[in-house]
């Protein structure tokens, strides 16, 4: 592929900065045409951002042919028609995360990208984020030695909503769960990057609060293939917040955040350095290059479908349960 030509399927708040920028600003690609299903927000999103191309109508962005890969920005709950409707008409496509509300609809968006030959891309683009390959440079290079185990903890505090008008995060039958499928899946996802596939899965989910409909806490013990072990915490209904995730091995520990840049650096001799790593502007670009690269046969992209439907699997071991009962 010469130039990657994107159309956006949903050009909502993730796409005005995070992403729409950076499918125009990297190396071989270009933004061509975007969706949305109230036409006069998609024209106006094309006017601001340059965009040539409008549509109401998924099918007719899908098949112009001056599109040649399909970025999907819309809520979980539409990821897997939308990518079998792109898949179908022989397009690559790139996903946002989570991948989808579940682990079947995951299987079934790659079986359908399989058979159709086409690329499958997941936007967990922290893997491409500096401070994670960073992060991921410390681990190869032995500097805290053989990895143990890892910790994380999420805190943050219960919001309000008036009945009827939650944000779709919250609406499992859009997204899958609650809070903890949107922000979890970063922090799930980047350790699955940083020190490989989680085998077993134990945990529960509640909803201790009552306010919501959605799980509001989550607690799990998990094991990763490799024989590192983890444990974690996500509250949404806690006094604070916090963010913290720490890999701790034989020789000295890392510290640091899913979603800032902060990276706290211990080894076994008393030395500690403090850092921060700053994400780039629009912070989908290292990771779209990416995609981009892997399509035009330079090289590979990081988050493939493969990869993040790892992430819906252990979600789904962690709140099976809630959502049975």
């Amino acid at each position: 592929m010469e130039k990657v030509r994107w159309g956006i399927i949903g050009c909502g708040d993730v796409t005005e900065v995070k992403s729409g920028p950076a499918l125009q600003k990297a190396e071989g690609s270009e933004l061509v045409a975007v969706m949305r299903r109230n036409g006069a927000l998609a024209e106006d999103y094309a006017k601001r951002h340059g965009v040539a191309k409008w549509y109401d109508d998924a099918a007719a962005l899908v098949n112009d042919p001056d599109v040649n890969a399909v970025y999907v920005a819309t809520p979980p709950g539409f990821h897997h028609a939308y990518t079998l409707l792109a898949a179908k008409a022989g397009k690559p496509v790139y996903v946002e995360k989570p991948m989808a509300r579940n682990h079947a609809e995951c299987q079934e968006m790659i079986s359908a990208c399989e058979e159709a030959g086409v690329p499958l891309f997941v936007a967990y683009y922290r893997r491409g984020l500096p401070k994670f390959v960073e992060i991921k440079r410390l681990i190869d290079s032995g500097v805290i030695g053989e990895i143990r185990f890892v910790q994380s903890t999420y805190l943050q505090p219960m919001r309000d909503y008036e009945e009827g008008l939650e944000p779709w995060r919250i609406q499992p039958e859009l997204s899958g769960g609650g809070l903890f499928v949107d922000l979890a899946s970063h922090a799930l996802d980047i350790l699955d990057y940083l020190l490989g596939p989680i085998g077993e899965v134990k945990g529960f989910a509640s909803n201790q609060t009552g306010k919501q409909k959605v799980e509001d806490i989550v607690t799990t013990s998990y094991a990763f293939e490799s024989g590192v072990m983890g444990t974690g915490v996500w509250s949404f209904n806690a006094f604070t917040r916090l963010d913290l995730n720490e890999i701790v091995g034989s020789l000295g520990k890392l510290s640091f955040s899913t979603f800032s840049g902060d990276l706290r650096i211990e080894t076994a001799d008393g030395e500690v350095q403090e850092l921060t790593i700053p994400n780039p502007p629009h912070v989908q670009q290292p990771l779209i290059q990416t995609v981009v690269d892997d399509l035009r046969g330079i090289g590979q992209s990081p988050s493939t479908g493969v990869t993040a439907a790892r992430t819906n699997r252990v979600m789904d071991e962690l709140l099976r349960d809630f959502y049975r009962a």
